[in-house]
């Protein structure tokens, strides 16, 4: 796609669709948070085919949780954009063992719709830290990073 890798992933018409994975410890409370964000949804649990899946066998008990009092898978939870049309990002945060110990490689950038003071003030009161400032040119940004710690980038 004119960077010289070769063909394109897709060679219809469908394109391409991301989906951005961040291993956590509580993906169910980071995917809300994220879904609050972003203006997101958390994508609706099937009850009735996880008690199947544990019926037949082909899942335990202890591969399920509760989270707001409804059934869900416990290692993972994803969400995405209201309308999810085709080629719409989504987000799956998927529960690890280890916490997060050195600075993300890829991150999240957030364009606010609004001052960056405000977008501040707003995630700090739900959970998010401060980490600095950033500017290039006239461009201007904040970093923060979500309650477990991943590094995003707010501009207004």
């Amino acid at each position: 796609m004119g960077h010289g890798y070769g063909a394109p992933m897709t060679t219809g018409a469908r394109p391409a669709t991301l989906q951005i994975v961040v291993d956590c410890a509580d993906p169910h409370a980071q995917a809300d948070w994220w879904a609050e964000t972003l203006g997101w949804e958390v994508e609706p649990s099937d009850e009735a085919f996880i008690r199947s899946m544990v019926e037949q066998g082909l899942a335990r008990e202890s591969d399920t949780t509760t989270h707001r009092g409804v059934l869900v898978w416990a290692e993972g939870a994803a969400i995405g954009a209201p309308d999810g049309g085709a080629g719409t990002a989504r987000m799956l945060f998927v529960k690890v063992p280890e916490a997060k110990s050195v600075k993300n490689r890829v991150h999240v950038d957030v364009r606010s719709g609004t001052d960056l003071a405000d977008a501040r003030r707003a995630l700090e009161s739900r959970g998010a830290r401060f980490l600095h400032d950033g500017a290039q040119g006239p461009h201007r940004w904040i970093t923060m990073a979500d309650p477990e710690g991943n590094e995003f980038c707010v501009t207004p």
